[in-house]
C-alpha cells in the first residue's frame, strides 16, 4: 500500500514554522552554542526564527534586455520621429434614467 501525497513530508515545500519541537530547540542552541549536555531539556529558551528569503540570480537575457532599454532612448533621440498611429477609443457614456 502507498502513501498518500498529502501525508508525505518534503524539505522544499515545508511552510515557514515559528514554533519549534523540543529536539528542534535543543538542535538550534547547540548550534548557537547557547546549550552545554548538563542543561535540562525542561524550560528551554524560546529560540527566534528567521525567514530567509532567497533572490532569484540574474540571468544573461535579463541583463542583456537591461542594456537594451537603456541603449533605446539614446537610438530613439536620434532617429526621426514618425506620425503617431489614429487609434480608435470606444468612450463609455453613462445614461441616467
Amino acid at each position: 500500500m502507498s502513501q498518500h501525497p498529502s501525508l508525505r513530508f518534503d524539505e522544499v515545500s515545508t511552510k515557514h514554522r515559528s514554533v519549534f519541537k523540543r529536539f528542534e530547540r535543543v538542535k538550534i542552541l547547540k548550534d548557537q552554542e547557547k546549550w552545554n549536555d548538563r542543561s535540562s531539556v525542561y524550560g528551554l529558551p524560546k529560540v527566534k526564527s528567521i525567514k530567509i528569503k532567497i533572490k532569484k540570480p540574474q540571468t544573461a537575457t535579463a541583463e542583456a534586455g537591461k542594456e537594451a532599454v537603456a541603449a533605446a532612448p539614446a537610438t530613439a533621440a536620434s532617429a526621426p520621429k514618425e506620425a503617431p498611429a489614429a487609434k480608435e477609443t470606444k468612450t463609455k457614456t453613462k445614461t441616467k434614467k
